[in-house]
């Protein structure tokens, strides 16, 4: 049985977080909310969490893997990132885009994607996901959650908690989610002088980007 975290959504209550995190660290894989959809999240160093993280979405290693960073000093830990990069990425975050970049040395060869060397990253502004992330102290690895066989993310905290309550560590509700994706935009082009690829239009407006 899954635990059920209820926070407020503006002011989450760290006492209630702080049991969260520690399911974290036990390898528990939690449903959280983000400013898109919710998500599947795990600790990123612990390789059994991140293979059970997959088996619950039923993906292989070759289905991106996301890593939710607290900020941009964060991400840069985990990806090479160039000035223009570096730029484009500071106009979008926090936000609910997802940038595909390449991998640095510090991100484990199995999390990265086999055939490119590269990784996805985001910066979130949920209250209650950004307030886990401070207390977790590091970055953590997620997917959307798209139940096996669906094309839709789930947005209901009780749902999901019935449906996954024997797969899933906890529960982070605090209130509904929007139900659009996040924009998926591939930012290793440029690191040849190329141009960003849009992969996925989603919530992310592309007009402040500029692309």
């Amino acid at each position: 049985m899954s635990q059920y975290f209820e926070v407020h959504p503006e002011n989450p209550q760290p006492r209630l977080l702080k049991q969260a995190v520690q399911l974290l660290e036990r390898g528990g894989v939690l449903a959280v909310p983000t400013d898109s959809s919710y998500a599947l999240v795990c600790h990123l160093d612990d390789k059994a969490a991140a293979d059970r993280l997959r088996r619950i979405r039923q993906v292989d290693d070759k289905h991106h893997l996301t890593l939710l960073c607290r900020d941009l000093s964060e991400l840069a830990s985990y990806a090479k990132v160039d000035n223009r990069q570096y730029r484009l990425l500071k106009l979008a975050t926090p936000g609910p885009y997802t940038f595909i970049l390449e991998a640095s040395k510090e991100v484990p060869r199995r999390l990265s994607h086999p055939s490119r060397k590269t990784i996805g990253l985001r910066v979130p502004r949920h209250h209650s996901l950004l307030a886990l992330l401070e207390l977790h102290n590091g970055a953590l690895l997620a997917t959307t959650l798209i139940p096996p066989g669906e094309t839709a993310p789930l947005n209901d905290a009780q749902e999901i908690r019935e449906r996954f309550e024997h797969d899933i560590a906890g529960v982070i509700d605090a209130g509904a989610c929007a139900l659009e994706p996040t924009t998926v935009i591939d930012l290793t082009p440029m690191g040849t002088g190329g141009e960003p690829e849009v992969v996925r239009i989603g919530q992310g407006a592309l007009d402040p980007l500029g692309l």
